[in-house]
């Protein structure tokens, strides 16, 4: 090797070194989602999936007299719901929730994705409810479908129908694109800021600016319109599509959704302000922005729902930014709802846009 080309690897690898923030954000930060994720998925001591069991006057009494032989034949029975508790050498323990509701309650269930399956007891006829494309709920399907076999014996006298659902609003498709819209806006702005500002300091373009005079407030709130645009550009696009090839609707106001749409804008534009208020390093800058993007579109139920998690991480999940958007525009994207439904996080969206841009502006550095 020679001697020039040595010279030049050593130096590039103790700039590396030297910057420690870089190091933390290539190594540390991949090792802290490894373990946050891993406790997450794989250190639960039990699986908790839910299923709506759906009952009616007129079959209320056969509903109950399916559950309770399920019941005793397996242990685990709570006041209120009907819990199964499963048990598997191999694939561990598999807590199964029976909840007794009506129709309407049900589907309300199944489109805020705290449930993928319903059942439904009819003379001596089941009706299992189920996304076919969802393979979670298939999966839930078998389960369920053993259960039944192998506690009661009831197939012996009852059959069983697979109702598909089909209706706007109860799809896994219904579920996601919701889910995508709330991701786009957060990646848009947290990329499309964030790293502008980061990139144009550590070339020195900013200290051009400042020289012109210009205002901060006016550099950022540029910024910040600009891409509010582009993610409007964004969502129509992805909605449309949606619309034209998966038949989505639009249950609720459509004003809801312009107010959320400007909250969510306003609450990652503020982060992404903050977060690169005072970094002029790409690679740390990179890192910043993974750190605030990455956990919240793997927790926040864009793919699927959160309700996987263990139960003492949902209340923080429901109240991250992300978690916050994708839920509330589903309400009114599958559930109907309006203006009065979403003001809770419309309001909080709003605030932590406003506190973070505030708290950035006041940091910010030109160079």
């Amino acid at each position: 090797m020679n001697n020039q080309l040595y010279r030049l690897i050593i130096s590039h690898i103790k700039e590396i070194v030297r910057e420690p923030a870089v190091l933390f954000w290539g190594i540390g930060f991949p090792i802290l989602m490894a373990w946050g994720l891993g406790i997450a998925f794989t250190n639960k001591q039990d699986i908790n999936r839910q299923i709506a069991v759906i009952y009616q006057n007129e079959s209320s009494s056969i509903q109950k007299s399916v559950l309770s032989d399920i019941i005793e034949h397996y242990p685990g029975k709570q006041k209120g719901d009907y819990i199964l508790a499963l048990s598997n050498k191999k694939l561990g323990n598999i807590n199964l929730t029976f909840h007794e509701c009506t129709n309407e309650e049900a589907h309300v269930m199944l489109k805020k994705g705290t449930i993928s399956l319903i059942v439904q007891v009819i003379d001596n006829k089941i009706y299992y409810y189920f996304d076919p494309a969802n393979s979670d709920a298939q999966l839930l399907y078998q389960l369920v479908k053993g259960v039944v076999y192998n506690g009661t014996g009831y197939y012996s006298s009852h059959q069983e129908e697979i109702k598909p659902l089909t209706v706007a609003g109860t799809r896994y498709i219904d579920f996601l694109i919701p889910g995508l819209l709330a991701m786009g806006i957060m990646m848009s702005s947290s990329w499309g800021i964030s790293y502008t500002l980061i990139e144009r300091r550590s070339k020195k373009l900013l200290r051009r600016m400042v020289a012109t005079p210009m205002k901060k407030s006016n550099l950022l709130i540029a910024l910040i319109t600009a891409r509010f645009f582009m993610n409007l550009i964004e969502v129509l696009f992805l909605f449309f599509f949606a619309w034209w090839y998966f038949d989505i609707q639009i249950q609720g106001n459509p004003f809801a959704l312009i107010f959320l749409f400007i909250a969510g804008n306003l609450a990652f534009a503020g982060t992404s302000v903050l977060i690169s208020s005072r970094t002029s390093n790409p690679e740390i800058g990179n890192g910043l922005i993974n750190a605030i993007v990455t956990p919240m579109m793997v927790v926040s139920g864009i793919f699927f729902s959160y309700q996987n998690f263990p139960e003492w991480a949902i209340p923080v999940i429901r109240n991250l930014p992300l978690t916050m958007l994708a839920d509330g525009v589903r309400s009114v994207f599958n559930e109907g709802a309006g203006i009065i439904d979403i003001w809770k996080e419309t309001l909080i969206l709003t605030a932590t846009g406003l506190v973070t841009f505030a708290v950035g502006l006041k940091i910010f550095k030109w160079y």
